[in-house]
């Protein structure tokens, strides 16, 4: 166990009608940081997130969150967390405003409290001017935002965010993040899922990737990258025959990883200023032109891909 940690995991399993959900995995997340938990779909992700919120019991392991054990001090351990699922949880028929009311109440806050708190939460979170609204006039993004209110009422030292911006727009997703970072510089853990790797890579201070149940890397995201050569260089060709024909041609240059999609061709290495050198001469040899060619860094999704060989899911 990780002397300081957030959240410790050590050994946690889980078995659901004889299906291994859990194999076994073992990792700590620092304070006041941003955790990400990726990992296709049927990895374990909410199966853990589940767990560490006391909301599902494990068949083996060890787990604490803040120092408190999750299976014997349970109910201490959900005094000192939040959550917000998936789907907002709010109740649509109540205001903005007694929705964070209601919750103040079920943590047993004094009125007083949870009154002042529900007002700085409607401000911190852009929602003052919808408070007295019912939810169901909300737009998608104002529920989710008042979804993570909600789990933040009661001022939780670790926050669980299961896929938090999920059919949010651009902006709506943005301000999102930024709330995220705030909370973060106010001494806040937060433990993220997510689909959308640009989210985790923007936010998040390390990633631990599962699949199938087991974990499979925990790295920061610069390093998880950098996994997948320094260099990407990104052909588009005219069609996908000639792609094919490109993606054959290219896969003769030493130490590169080549992935074709469609009419696009992805070389990887770590030597960039080679790679594109040696591809242009290569390509041209062979009177292949590409109608577009870029050069830039790894993306966490062509590492996480390379990792799994799947897409992210966190459904």
């Amino acid at each position: 166990m990780a002397s300081g940690a957030a959240i410790e995991v050590d050994g946690l399993t889980k078995r659901y009608r004889g299906v291994q959900a859990l194999d076994g995995i073992s990792f700590a997340v620092a304070p006041a940081g941003v955790f990400g938990l990726l990992g296709p779909n049927g990895a374990g992700k909410t199966t853990a997130v589940r767990i560490l919120a006391t909301l599902l019991r494990p068949d083996a392991g060890r787990l604490r969150v803040l120092g408190l054990d999750v299976l014997r001090q349970a109910a201490a351990v959900r005094r000192r967390i939040g959550l917000a699922g998936q789907y907002a949880a709010v109740d649509v028929n109540l205001t903005g405003r007694e929705n964070l009311r209601l919750i103040g109440r079920l943590n047993q806050l004094p009125r007083p409290v949870f009154s002042r708190r529900a007002d700085d939460l409607l401000e911190q979170f852009g929602l003052t001017v919808a408070a007295a609204r019912p939810v169901r006039e909300f737009s998608g993004g104002m529920r989710r935002r008042l979804d993570v209110a909600a789990a933040l009422v009661a001022r939780p030292a670790v926050l669980f965010l299961d896929e938090p911006t999920t059919g949010l727009d651009l902006a709506s997703r943005n301000q999102l993040w930024e709330l995220i970072r705030e909370l973060v510089r106010e001494g806040t853990t937060v433990v993220l899922t997510t689909q959308y790797l640009e989210e985790a890579d923007r936010l998040a201070d390390r990633i631990v990737v599962l699949n199938a149940g087991r974990l499979i890397a925990d790295d920061t995201p610069a390093a998880l990258k950098a996994r997948v050569g320094g260099t990407v260089l990104e052909a588009g060709l005219l069609d996908e025959p000639q792609a094919v024909r490109a993606a054959a041609v290219l896969g003769r240059l030493a130490g590169v990883r080549v992935d074709r999609a469609g009419s696009t061709v992805r070389v990887s290495a770590a030597d960039g200023a080679r790679l594109v050198l040696d591809a242009v001469r290569l390509l041209d040899a062979e009177t292949i032109v590409p109608q577009t060619l870029q050069a830039r860094g790894p993306t966490l999704d062509e590492a996480f891909l390379q990792l799994t060989g799947d897409r992210p899911d966190v459904r």
